[in-house]
């Protein structure tokens, strides 16, 4: 047998420091703090074994988030499967502004309602439905799998979610809601980094969106004036370099007062718009 001190000596020279202690601490199930106390402790050989497993599976450039299966986001612990997107730090700004968005409405005579369009494991609708328990919020995904993660989670975090299977607004009716938000695939099929880092174990179906990246985008855009209320708000998070076309797109539709948001890193990250009077 071996020390816990000894094991993660010898992952640091394959991974990351802190990950060596994160997948540690998840095979053990015990904090870090827990970790540090007791780094002269004997491992035995089934958790070594399992432990070197998930080493050697980071080194061969696994996400974490699929190591352990959860993912942190706005200070909430998600489970995860390969079924869905890892949620990113950015996409909080998606809840910021949405959140801001809503101030007015809320405590109003009737509970706002939003809709979050490809769900995936939840992230945004739940913390929605968490951070305004005045909203209803319905959250829609074209893959029941990931229907099931996002209810999965739900449940574990209390929010109150109503889950519909649904290609973008297909299955909607002719529902309207106070505000819209998307983290929709923008990426463009064959870009090369589809092929690098923590996108090759992600869902291409969250990731790609036809030739130039814009095809859902294009669908959501178009079809939004018949989902919003009067004065409802669309919120999409897009690519990069998406930022003038996605407006473009937000004009041609009809929408109004549309703002473009940066993330921390000063990219914009994230397109709004308004259901104008002719929309």
């Amino acid at each position: 047998m071996s020390r816990i001190d000894e094991e993660l000596a010898r992952s640091r020279t394959r991974i990351a420091p802190a990950e060596a202690r994160l997948l540690l601490a998840h095979v053990l199930d015990r904090s870090h703090a827990w970790l540090a106390a007791h780094c002269e402790e004997a491992l035995d050989e089934t958790t070594r074994a399992n432990y070197a497993d998930l080493v050697g599976r980071r080194e061969a450039g696994e996400p974490i988030a699929h190591l352990v299966g959860a993912r942190e986001f706005y200070g909430r612990s998600f489970a995860l499967t390969r079924e869905v997107l890892i949620p990113r730090p950015e996409t909080e700004l998606l809840v910021d502004l949405a959140i801001a968005k809503l101030a007015g409405k809320i405590g109003g005579a009737a509970a706002p309602a939003i809709l979050d369009l490809g769900a995936g494991s939840g992230c945004v609708g739940v913390t929605l439905a968490l951070e305004i328990p005045a909203a209803r919020v319905t959250a829609a995904d074209v893959s029941a799998a990931a229907l099931e993660l996002a209810r999965r989670n739900a449940r574990v975090l209390g929010a109150p979610l109503h889950l519909v299977e649904s290609d973008w607004y297909s299955a909607l009716g002719d529902e309207r809601f106070d505000l819209v938000v998307a983290n929709p695939p923008y990426i463009a099929e064959g870009d090369p980094h589809l092929a690098r880092g923590d996108l090759r174990f992600e869902p291409q179906l969250a990731l790609a969106s036809g030739a130039d990246g814009l095809a859902a985008i294009r669908r959501i855009v178009a079809q939004a004036p018949r989902h919003l209320a009067p004065g409802g708000w669309l919120l999409i998070e897009h690519g990069y370099d998406q930022g003038p076309a996605v407006a473009a797109l937000m004009r041609a539709a009809g929408l109004a007062e549309i703002e473009q948001q940066r993330d921390l890193a000063g990219i914009v990250r994230v397109s709004a718009a308004q259901r104008g009077d002719g929309a």
